[in-house]
């Protein structure tokens, strides 16, 4: 049975998932009081929405855990609490026999999330989708999906389509440490971001991760691993619930994954590897991975035309700063 080793009760435990660190405790992994001994499903593969608002950051989709086991938390575009600052996303690390969260946070580098490849520009260290110039944030197409009809700050650097670090494709991977887990350590940059100041989820992320807590469907032992909707242009809410939303109800208290004999997560997906890609490399289209099965209910809206070449900008001057 899962350990979690909270102080109060499961609405607590719901909103340490997405604490993070603040000024206060700049670039600090600061313990949330929740470890679990079964390990987060993998990553299911989706769609990316198109990104409709100028400006506006990628924050991957992730599992989460809560009173009823781990829960999908889609992927999303969201507005950065201040230009400048790119979003580190949070990451699950086995250490002492158990998996603990570390929150994701707002600073002025992305920082080490644990070698986690999140896709669309989180390839397991910094992020390649973009960078900030000027106030604004161009968008790298090669890796982004973006509507050109009204995103005009849009660059293609497909040198970053190579960087394969250290995604899984066979088992896309969620989680850092142990022996099955992603053996990835901090850079010497991204040891040094530690000391930044970082500012935690926004109220939108927040209200965010709490709708998704509260639909049964996101829940692992609901969906298998493969969650329906796992990725939305806009944040939801109260007003922006999943089609797919269904209340928790009390059967669900006791999660019923697929485990192997230590209790793991094992195969969530029969044949999740099958027909996955061989490669972290992003292709041409870089809304699904090359060769990877179609998501279920994913997003499939049309793909937004490809503007002149004289309107794509070139990459900001300053893009691999953050990509280290």
């Amino acid at each position: 049975m899962a350990r979690i080793t909270a102080f109060i009760g499961a609405l607590a435990i719901a909103l340490a998932l997405i604490i993070a660190p603040t000024a206060a405790s700049a670039g600090l992994f600061v313990g949330i009081g929740v470890s679990i001994n079964v390990a987060p499903p993998p990553l299911p593969v989706y769609v990316q929405p198109p990104v409709l608002v100028a400006d506006e950051i990628w924050t991957p989709g992730y599992w989460a855990y809560g009173a009823y086991g781990y829960y999908w938390v889609p992927g999303t575009w969201v507005a950065a609490p201040q230009p400048g600052y790119l979003w580190t996303p949070g990451y699950w690390a086995y250490t002492g026999g158990t998996y603990g969260w570390h929150a994701g946070y707002w600073g002025p580098h992305v920082g080490f999330y644990g070698g986690v490849n999140y896709g669309f520009g989180y390839t397991g260290a910094g992020y390649v989708g973009g960078g900030w110039v000027g106030g604004h944030f161009n968008y790298n197409a090669a890796v982004t999906n973006v509507n050109r009809t009204v995103i005009t700050n849009v660059y293609v650097d497909r040198t970053v389509v190579n960087d394969d670090h250290t995604y899984d494709a066979k088992t896309r991977v969620s989680f850092n440490g142990g022996p099955d887990g992603i053996q990835a350590r901090p850079t010497a940059d991204e040891a040094a971001y530690r000391s930044e100041a970082h500012l935690p989820p926004t109220e939108e992320q927040r209200q965010h991760v709490t709708v998704a807590s509260q639909n049964r469907n996101y829940l692992a032992s609901v969906n298998n691993g493969r969650p329906a909707n796992a990725a939305f242009a806009e944040p939801l809410s109260r007003e922006n619930r999943p089609a797919n939303f269904a209340p928790v109800t009390s059967t669900d208290r006791q999660p019923a994954p697929i485990r192997d004999g230590s209790g793991a997560f094992s195969r969530f997906d029969q044949d999740r590897g099958a027909d996955a890609p061989a490669h972290a490399d992003r292709p041409a289209d870089p809304y699904r991975p090359e060769g990877a099965p179609h998501p279920v209910n994913a997003y499939h809206a049309p793909h937004a035309p490809h503007a002149p070449a004289e309107h794509e900008h070139a990459p900001p001057a300053h893009e691999h700063e953050h990509d280290r």
